[in-house]
């Protein structure tokens, strides 16, 4: 059972009966006087311009968000656009030797003269190609690797072990260390083995 009495300038003290029938005391609590309306009004003009600060502020981000967004899609379809661009560059004067060189074979007896520009023209490619992270796969002798090499045809042979490269047929590429194109490569089967156990 509780018991309440009132001391001056508004604080008032609580006197709590506990079960075993003592009297316990709670601190005094102050309780303030009630806020003038004026003071209410000034509380409300600044509550009423934080509200329109925030407001404005959310306002400012939403749009930067927008524009964000507006860019990162102009971004994205540019780079699909004109992701290629610097390997193109690369390549064209690799195009105009191509041009050159076939204005020059029509005109010219020296078929050798013309092998050797071709080369050129190819290992200038290649060049070009590695710039942009393109590598050759070298599979000549090599054990043969799915992951790398793709088996179009079995030789057999006693002249190489099971499953060596014996052929490629087609250049394999990576690009920046991932398989761009598998070598297309004949591989090896051993017969002497089989002649052996005969």
């Amino acid at each position: 059972m509780a018991k309440k009495s009132t001391k001056e300038k508004g604080e008032e003290s609580v006197d709590i009966q506990t079960e075993s029938g003592e009297e316990a005391s709670v601190p005094d609590i102050e309780v303030e006087p009630a806020k003038s309306k004026e003071k209410l009004v000034e509380e409300l003009e600044e509550t009423k311009k934080e509200a329109a600060e925030n407001y404005d502020k959310y306002l400012r981000v939403t749009a930067d968000l927008e524009n964000f967004k507006r860019r990162a899609i102009k971004e994205r379809a540019n780079a699909i656009n004109y992701g290629n661009e610097r390997l193109i560059k690369d390549i064209l004067p690799v195009v105009d030797s191509l041009g050159r060189a076939l204005d020059h074979a029509y005109n010219s007896e020296d078929f050798d003269a013309f092998v050797e520009g071709l080369k050129l023209i190819y290992d200038k490619l290649l060049v070009s190609l590695e710039k942009h992270g393109v590598e050759r796969i070298d599979a000549a002798g090599k054990d043969f690797d799915p992951n790398f090499h793709e088996a179009v045809l079995q030789v057999e042979t006693e002249e190489f072990e099971d499953n060596k490269i014996v052929e490629e047929f087609e250049k394999g590429y990576l690009l920046n260390g991932r398989l761009l194109r598998p070598v297309k490569v004949s591989i090896s089967k051993n017969i002497s083995r089989e002649k052996q156990t005969i």
